[in-house]
Order: structure tokens, then sequence, then C-alpha cells
């Protein structure tokens, strides 16, 4: 699916299954993300949202194929890896949720980042077959 050229949005364990697609490995966090009020900071935009969060498992930025991802969102607490997205493709993800309701809405604006990708792509006539 990562090289159909689709847009892919990653959610939480969507996050850790496209980690574990590039090659990278994911671990056990010694104290478990629950709760709705996590600080991650958004690094493109240097903002701080407050964030859903539940999994106890995180994926290990430094297992990850450098040349293809930038990070995107690191957690406050602990410094794990919230978000990435692939450099060459319209795949992006987050561990924590969202559209977690009721909760936080500092994250929504990942949406509108998911939809414009779909708009983009729509245009384009040649999308690979991701069975093939």
């Amino acid at each position: 699916l990562i090289e159909s050229g689709l847009p892919v949005f990653g959610i939480c364990l969507g996050q850790q299954l496209i980690g574990r697609a590039l090659g990278g490995r994911t671990s056990r966090l010694k104290f478990g993300h629950h709760s709705g009020n996590h600080p991650v900071k958004d690094l493109p935009s240097g903002k701080v949202l407050i964030t859903a969060q539940n999994h106890n498992y995180a994926v290990d930025v430094e297992s990850l194929p450098a040349h293809r991802i930038e990070t995107t969102h690191i957690s406050l607490n602990d410094r794990t890896l919230e978000g990435f997205a692939l450099c060459d493709r319209p795949v992006f993800c987050v561990q924590f949720h969202p559209e977690a309701s009721p909760g936080p809405h500092d994250a929504h604006g990942l949406f509108d980042r998911f939809l414009a990708l779909v708009t983009e792509t729509s245009g384009k006539k040649e999308v690979r077959n991701a069975r093939a």
C-alpha cells in the first residue's frame, strides 16, 4: 500500500504498521501513554498539541530509514516518536488519536492534511496497483 502512491494516514497501530513495513522496530514503553492530555510537539509548526493517547508501544525512530522519513511529532513527556511522514510518498502517521471524541481537538488539522493529499493525488492518472 505504501508503494501504491495512494494517500495513507496511519493512526496509532497504523503508525506502528507503517513503521514495521519500512523495516522499523517497535518497543514496549516503560509507561504506556493513556489519557486525553499528552503534550506532543508538532515539529514543522513548532506548536504543542494536547493529544489523546492509548498505546503501550512506540516505533523506534532510529530503526526507520532516515532517507525516507521526516519526524513530524514527538512526545514532550518521554521524547518518543509520535508522528512521521514519508518524503517520497503521500503517507503520514501519528501514534496519538486525533479522532478521539470527546477529547482534545488540537490535532484535527491532520484530517485537512489528509484530505489535501487525497485531492492532490485524485487528479493523477497513474496510481500503482497496491497488489502488484
